[in-house]
């Protein structure tokens, strides 16, 4: 059976209102990402972390999976390959819309952790510096989700994954965040076929065999009813 391994970002959830983060207009235009996206900034200020991601749970947890999420669910249903959806994105809409098989290498939101002593457990909706770790007592609990400066979520199991592919896709990403950035050349190096399906060719854009442009919802469903035609 081929396998098939979908790299999705931001740009697929933003058509469910969830908000981009290098666009114009994006999160980090308005909240410095060294404030709200880095241990060093969770240690300096951890009550503005907390309000910046209780915001971000809140308005994921009211979003819904759009035509681009349910067409990738569908994928997987078939049965016709072995499907895996690492995504970027710390929302859980590829699992709304019926994905089973996905690997959240930059974490999640619904999930919460202890930076003293690295106990997870499900994230209350909203969260406080005042909060106690389950595991060891400390006030230290904070959104498990992977900051600048962090190892990603999963890496072994993605590069194994990438190099096993025959076919590799990514959609909505912005090309410029490592190691991810660098997914479609380890593929294409193990001779998967690649291809890009984005609003507009990302920084990464050269290193693929195709690119399809417009909208998530649109030309992720078109795609995925081509491979199952």
């Amino acid at each position: 059976m081929e396998k098939i391994v979908i790299l999705t970002g931001a740009g697929i959830s933003a058509e469910s209102g969830l908000g981009t983060f290098r666009d114009a207009g994006g999160l980090w235009q308005r909240y410095p990402l060294e404030d709200v996206a880095t241990p060093e900034g969770f240690v300096r200020n951890p009550a503005l972390v907390h309000e910046f991601y209780n915001a971000r749970r809140a308005q994921a947890a009211a979003a819904r999976p759009n035509p681009a999420h349910l067409a990738l669910a569908r994928l997987e249903a078939a049965r016709r390959a072995e499907v895996l959806i690492v995504t970027q994105n710390v929302d859980a809409l590829h699992e709304a819309a019926g994905s089973r098989n996905v690997l959240h290498m930059h974490g999640q939101l619904a999930r919460a952790l202890c930076h003293a002593c690295g106990w997870r457990w499900e994230a209350p909706a909203a969260m406080s510096p005042r909060d106690a770790c389950p595991g060891c007592g400390e006030a230290m609990t904070r959104p498990d989700v992977v900051w600048f400066g962090e190892i990603p979520h999963g890496m072994e199991r993605i590069e194994a994954a990438l190099v096993g592919a025959g076919l590799f896709a990514a959609i909505g990403t912005s090309g410029q965040v490592w190691p991810a950035a660098g997914f479609a050349q380890l593929a294409s190096a193990a001779g998967a076929h690649t291809v890009e399906l984005n609003l507009e060719p990302s920084a990464a854009s050269a290193d693929f065999d195709e690119f399809r442009q417009g909208r998530a919802s649109e030309v992720v469903p078109a795609w995925v009813a081509e491979l199952l035609d």
